[in-house]
């Protein structure tokens, strides 16, 4: 039987099996075993759904995310604020950065090829959630490696380095440049519109700030409340807020 290599499923599944295993074979492990699996299932779904242009982003997201873990390593896991497993990603780390993504990608497949501006909208969430992940990631690792001075997002109090809540001005521009990389990604793959860029910007600011005040002020006190729940939700925000502000701008030029 011929294989179909225009259908998007199958070369979906054949080239994340190709990256699965050199990932397996690599000297530094980006993912642990487990998080290998659930890359896979992500990836068939991005690529199934979105052709390469999505999956670009996310492939440009997981990469740079996986190197803004990496600076000053040494001296994070000197002062014990080191991510786990030296930054190899688990399963909980795949879809607390991706959940909202992978759902705005499922959202695209139920939506008929008419519906313009829904995809549009889905495409924008899609953009703007991983802009919103790669933000708080770079402004964390960059905050956590190299922040002089570190502040508690709710009452500007000095913090140590790693205080959940705390930002830095070192961080939160790191994190900006980083939400522009995203957005810049987007546009290039042409997901959004250069407006769209602008909106990926400004939602992972908003975003961002809403994760920090969660940090501060909720997570210790639920232990439920896990850093990659956080993250899910960091996302959703940025997605939503991405989405809501284009819808708020078309009501605006359609008045």
């Amino acid at each position: 039987m011929a294989i179909d290599f225009s259908n998007s499923w199958l070369i979906a599944m054949a080239l994340n099996t190709v990256l699965l295993g050199l990932a397996w074979l690599a000297p530094k492990a980006l993912l642990t075993p487990a998080g290998l699996v659930h890359a896979w299932v992500l990836g068939v779904l991005i690529w199934g759904s979105l052709g390469w242009q999505g999956y670009t982003v996310v492939m440009v997201y997981f990469l740079v995310g996986s190197a803004v873990t990496r600076i000053g390593r040494a001296q994070k896991e000197a002062a014990g604020i080191a991510e786990k497993r030296s930054g190899a990603r688990g399963p909980e780390n795949v879809w607390g950065s991706a959940l909202i993504g992978a759902l705005c990608a499922l959202g695209l497949l139920l939506l008929p090829a008419t519906d313009i501006e829904g995809r549009s909208l889905l495409l924008l969430g899609y953009v703007a959630s991983f802009a919103t992940k790669l933000s708080d990631t770079t402004a964390s690792e960059v905050g956590k490696a190299y922040g002089k001075r570190t502040f508690l997002i709710t009452t500007l109090q000095a913090v140590p380095r790693g205080t959940e809540g705390a930002v830095s001005l070192e961080g939160t521009l790191a994190g900006a440049v980083a939400s522009v990389a995203i957005a810049l990604v987007g546009w290039g793959v042409s997901m959004i519109d250069p407006l769209g860029i602008g909106l990926c910007i400004v939602a992972a600011l908003v975003a961002t700030t809403v994760e920090s005040l969660i940090g501060a002020t909720l997570q210790d006190q639920w232990d439920w409340l896990t850093n990659e729940l956080v993250n899910v939700i960091n996302t959703l925000v940025g997605a939503i807020a991405a989405m809501g502000l284009a819808l708020l701008i078309r009501l605006w030029v359609a008045i």
